[in-house]
């Protein structure tokens, strides 16, 4: 049971810092939304969005993230 408690404390903790990283980046204008590299097919009745670019920075912000609480995880 104390582990399932610490790992939703620590999810907790990682799911404030990404809403406190994204509130920040809207409050100070940072275009996350439309970077290069994302795809945008806009017709008279058709509209597709895929932040291609987008994904893959957040997943590398993530492997980040991971890979050091990993780390301090096993000291």
């Amino acid at each position: 049971m104390e582990a399932i408690g610490r790992t939703l404390m620590i999810g907790g903790i990682v799911l404030f810092l990404v809403g406190g990283g994204i509130y920040l980046s809207a409050k100070f204008g940072l275009p996350l939304r439309r970077l290069p590299g994302d795809i945008r097919i806009e017709g008279e009745n058709f509209r597709f969005y895929f932040p291609l670019t987008s994904g893959i920075l957040v997943s590398l912000i993530l492997t980040l993230i991971l890979n050091i609480v990993a780390r301090l995880w096993k000291k």
